[in-house]
């Protein structure tokens, strides 16, 4: 394969990843460049960077200007949720409606498509708020935005992972309609991931990224469990736990 052809691939790929996971202005792409929406799996991190860099901008102007470390956390927090659509919000909210509001796996799927949002919904979301909120804001007090760039980049790694080793649980879908990656893009996404938390953070990373990995590992036999399998609602609960995980992590670890 000819160099101008893997970086057509790779920016493609890198293009899909955005166009599925932000809500940023992007160029139209082609449908036929859709089927390598699954293998554009390795580039996920990269959205969560595309999402998180201009937040921690936002909050770095903010802190700038004297702000107190709460307002800049909740502009950064509020500017994450815009440029993703909520969508990982989304479904975490989706996610706990069902996975604890129904008996069966279809009763629960059905629940999960549900567009209303229940008690354990909303519960979920507080508490997703909450607790990064509260963690940006002392990440936000030492000035640690490498942090909060490698808490976004490692919270999107293991979503490949995670579509690969378990199978669709229903016949329809984003996750179904996205596909399952593969072992390659999967260890690519983490690989990428590492290293872009390394240059970040340094050996922070390390325990971040395996508090990350626990997140994402727990959300999926969870919904192996009570599903059979992963949805795109179960994709963005394991993004949310698994960006909680990491931010408290770095924030244990990175002094004030």
């Amino acid at each position: 394969m000819r160099k101008n052809d893997i970086l057509s691939i790779v920016s493609r790929d890198i293009l899909l990843a955005l166009v599925l996971l932000t809500r940023l202005p992007l160029p139209r792409l082609p449908e036929a460049a859709f089927a390598r929406q699954a293998r554009a799996g390795w580039a996920f991190p990269l959205a969560g960077l595309a999402v998180a860099a201009p937040a921690c901008a936002l909050g770095a102007l903010a802190a700038r200007a004297g702000l107190p470390p709460a307002v800049a956390a909740g502009l950064v927090l509020a500017a994450q949720v815009m440029l993703s659509g909520a969508m990982h919000e989304d479904g975490l909210a989706d996610s706990a409606d069902g996975l604890w509001g129904g008996m069966t796996p279809a009763r629960r799927l059905e629940i999960m498509k549900d567009s209303r949002v229940g008690s354990y919904g909303v519960l979920a979301l507080i508490l997703s708020v909450g607790l990064r909120w509260s963690a940006l804001a002392g990440l936000a007090a030492a000035g640690a935005w490498g942090a909060v760039l490698a808490a976004a980049i490692l919270s999107r790694a293991g979503l490949p992972a995670l579509m690969t080793a378990l199978p669709h649980a229903r016949e329809n879908g984003l996750s179904r309609a996205v596909g399952r990656p593969g072992r390659g893009p999967a260890w690519a996404a983490v690989a990428l991931a590492l290293i872009a938390a390394l240059i970040l953070t340094g050996a922070a990373t390390l325990a971040a990224a395996l508090w990350a990995g626990l997140a994402v590992a727990g959300t999926g036999a969870l919904a192996r469990a009570r599903l059979g399998g992963q949805t795109g609602d179960i994709l963005g609960a394991a993004q949310q736990l698994a960006e909680i995980a990491a931010l408290i992590s770095f924030l244990a670890v990175i002094p004030a």
